[in-house]
């Protein structure tokens, strides 16, 4: 079978949680004997073009407008389109496996694979389709509810707000034969707000691209002068809705009753950085936050490997996070949010604890007792690690894919 995957970013130029869990689904796709490539978009002209990545045909558009103009050009990509056009006709594929393009590549790319493949299908990994951005009105923060309303849509887009940005979206998404979602919450959440025919198809791991050597953890131990302290793990894009805020207020707790404790940032170094360097000054808590910047491959292991407990501490819905699962992989316990998918995969109280990262002081009691108790820490990991290995397995998800492909390709042909 020939299947082409359409994602905005993918790695290596990127490594966002979408562009990772495309390409991991899309290698295993090739390792399954399928004929895989994908299709992505690049900022820079001088890597348009035909590349590999990890044995992966990786075929480069060039887009790069200002985020103003996001509510129009992610609708038709008119530039993006053309190049899509051409290389979807040159490829035959038998499928098209549409993941995030609500940036680049553009939702007018779902109508295009259809002209190309006989099956075509879109895996919403986020609420961007009904929603400007992360999803944080008071009527889901304070009673769960999804459902969004035009208001709503203006308030968070404001001056960029399209009115007909939703409706022209839901008329792309016929196109598409299923419409996969990463967990029951944005299931439940596409539902809500007019997008149907939604089947669940969670996020996988290979937990076997976790490992690492204990020389590298060392090393990399050595390098942000980590040695004999309690490391708590907060990585991602970084930003207020993140978490970043309330992470520092509850280190600033911790560290009272767990001296030795270390936060332990991972993200880009930008404006944000800056400012929760400033809230951990303000906290005096210059020696226990430790900002690695951006990292990628054994770096990241290594830092996932070094710590005690991974948080997840989202103030918005957040469909599921990769950093759950990621942590989950390299057996350590996870404390995530109660907002969106992550109490899909952590079992609270079995695997980690699922909290209201509101709650400050409930967050700070639930590190605590993890850093205090090896024991504890050790059970809630290996739980985890089980989990995910049972529940999570990057084999069985494509499996899914292949058996609702095949299943879709059957329909066509009777």
């Amino acid at each position: 079978m020939k299947v082409v995957f359409l994602q905005d970013d993918f790695p290596p130029e990127s490594f966002g949680g979408a562009g990772i869990s495309t390409f991991e689904i899309a290698l295993q796709m090739k390792k399954c004997g399928h004929e895989v490539s994908v299709i992505t978009t690049c900022r820079k002209k001088d890597d348009v073009g035909e590349g590999e990545y990890e044995g992966l045909k990786v075929f480069k558009i060039h887009s790069n407008y200002h985020e103003r103009w996001r509510a129009y050009k992610s609708l038709y990509n008119r530039k993006v389109v053309k190049g899509l056009e051409k290389k979807l006709e040159e490829i035959k594929p038998d499928l098209v496996h549409v993941n995030n393009v609500h940036f680049h590549l553009s939702y007018h790319s779902i109508k295009v694979a259809k002209k190309y493949a006989s099956v075509v299908i879109f895996t919403a990994r986020d609420v961007m389709s009904f929603n400007y951005g992360g999803l944080k009105t008071r009527r889901f923060l304070e009673h769960f509810d999804y459902k969004t309303t035009w208001i709503d849509h203006l308030r968070q887009a404001g001056k960029r707000w399209n009115p007909l940005r939703n409706i022209i979206i839901k008329n792309y998404l016929k196109y598409a034969d299923k419409i996969l979602a990463v967990s029951d919450a944005l299931k439940e959440a596409l539902n809500k707000n007019g997008i149907n025919n939604v089947e669940v198809l969670r996020t996988g791991i290979d937990v076997s691209r976790w490992t690492l050597d204990e020389e590298k953890i060392i090393k990399f131990r050595k390098k942000y002068n980590l040695e004999n302290k309690k490391i708590v793990f907060f990585g991602g894009r970084l930003s207020e809705a993140k978490g970043g805020g309330k992470i520092i207020q509850t280190i600033a707790r911790v560290s009272e009753k767990v001296p030795n404790t270390v936060l332990l940032v991972a993200g880009k170094t930008d404006s944000y950085v800056d400012k929760m360097k400033h809230s951990g000054d303000k906290l005096s808590l210059q020696d226990r936050i430790v900002f690695t910047g951006w990292i990628s491959g054994d770096e990241l292991k290594a830092a996932y490997h070094a710590s005690d407990v991974v948080c997840v501490p989202t103030l918005y819905f957040d469909s599921l996070p990769r950093t759950v699962i990621e942590g989950m992989a390299v057996g350590k316990p996870v404390i995530g949010t109660c907002f969106g998918g992550a109490k899909e995969a952590i079992e609270d109280s079995v695997t980690g604890h699922v909290i209201n990262p509101f709650n400050v002081q409930d967050l700070a009691e639930r590190i605590e007792e993890i850093l205090l108790d090896e024991e504890k820490a050790k059970r809630l990991g290996e739980a985890g690690l089980e989990r995910v290995k049972t529940k999570f397995n990057i084999d069985d998800k494509v499996n899914q894919a292949i058996s609702l492909y095949k299943e879709l390709s059957a329909q066509k042909n009777r």
